[in-house]
């Protein structure tokens, strides 16, 4: 289990801890909204923990904030990269930490990190180093394993190696995420170790932060999904499609981290005549539906007991939310 909880810490532990606020759940719940609004009220700026909105001119897909949704309120980590550059948990915590102590605690604001990317939350509150940087990556194991792997009977064949050797990570790694797979079939090649004992080690750390965690969520299943389905139509309404093809022919490749964003991927197969755009349209919808469902789950699995679950759809939210502060003694 993880040991954040900071409310029962005695308090001058706790006020050697730096403040923060999360907002985290699915896709589609409203954060954007309540992280501005709480923002504005607790003096707050916000850390977006998207893996998607770092990547400039992805913005339709992303559902990135707009700077008339910002309210005035400072965002960091967001058009900060091309989509033809790498990101991942490891870049993200690196850039999450600079962003916090250089530009938000010095100015004696509070950061509210908002995302759905439970992984990138998880990095930032304790300091966890997951598979991207927790050792010296072996340029001549990678590429024999990603030349194993680019055909369909090599990703199986890894899968099946994969779970044979590391059982754990399987239940986390899909089999079509082929960067994972290879990255736990390296390490253990290179330490003799499963990934996964590793990952588990790291969640037993003490976070430096006080914190209240905040996970929005739309508590009928069938409401959220149709939340999901109406912003998938609205996006493509705004142009997505356009958006996608603009990135096709700047030179972005369905292979970069960028594409595999959903929406991003399901829009590229279209536009290389692999299905319609009505059938990727539906594959956005149902892709997005799956995410949401892994997102809450991975929410409900975090354990950790600061956590505090919203319904996005109260009246009373943000009171709600403030109130939550107010009582874990986070503001005043």
């Amino acid at each position: 289990m993880l040991t954040g909880r900071t409310d029962t810490l005695p308090n001058d532990i706790r006020e050697q801890k730096r403040k923060m606020i999360v907002i985290a759940g699915p896709t589609a719940a409203g954060k954007t909204k309540l992280s501005v609004e709480l923002a504005k009220a607790v003096g707050g700026e916000i850390l977006s923990a998207e893996s998607m909105q770092v990547y400039r001119g992805m913005d339709i897909g992303s559902a990135k904030v707009l700077p008339e949704e910002m309210g005035g309120i400072r965002h960091h980590l967001i058009d900060i990269l091309d989509p033809t550059e790498e990101f991942h948990v490891a870049k993200f915590r690196q850039l999450a930490q600079e962003a916090m102590d250089r530009e938000i605690y010095p100015t004696g604001h509070i950061p509210v990190m908002t995302g759905g990317t439970g992984f990138y939350i998880q990095s930032v509150l304790y300091g966890i180093d997951f598979e991207d940087d927790i050792c010296p990556a072996d340029a001549e194991v990678r590429k024999r394993l990603e030349e194993e792997g680019e055909t369909p009977e090599g990703q199986e064949a890894q899968w099946k190696r994969l779970l044979s050797v590391d059982p754990k990570s399987c239940e986390k790694i899909h089999p079509n995420n082929r960067k994972r797979v290879i990255r736990a079939l390296e390490y253990f090649e290179t330490t003799g170790r499963p990934i996964s004992e590793h990952n588990e080690s790291e969640k037993t750390r003490i976070s430096p932060y006080d914190y209240v965690f905040f996970v929005l969520n739309v508590p009928d299943r069938a409401r959220l999904y149709a939340r999901i389905d109406e912003r998938v139509e609205k996006m493509m309404a705004e142009g997505l499609l356009e958006e996608v093809r603009r990135l096709r022919e700047a030179g972005v490749t369905k292979t970069m981290t960028s594409m595999q964003g959903i929406g991003y991927k399901e829009l590229y197969r279209a536009l290389d005549g692999e299905c319609t755009v009505s059938e990727a349209v539906e594959e956005i919808k149902k892709n997005t539906r799956h995410f949401a469902k892994r997102q809450l789950t991975w929410f409900r699995n975090f354990r950790d007991p600061s956590l505090i679950w919203l319904d996005a759809e109260d009246p009373e939210l943000l009171t709600k939310a403030l109130d939550c502060l107010k009582q874990r003694k986070l503001i005043q």
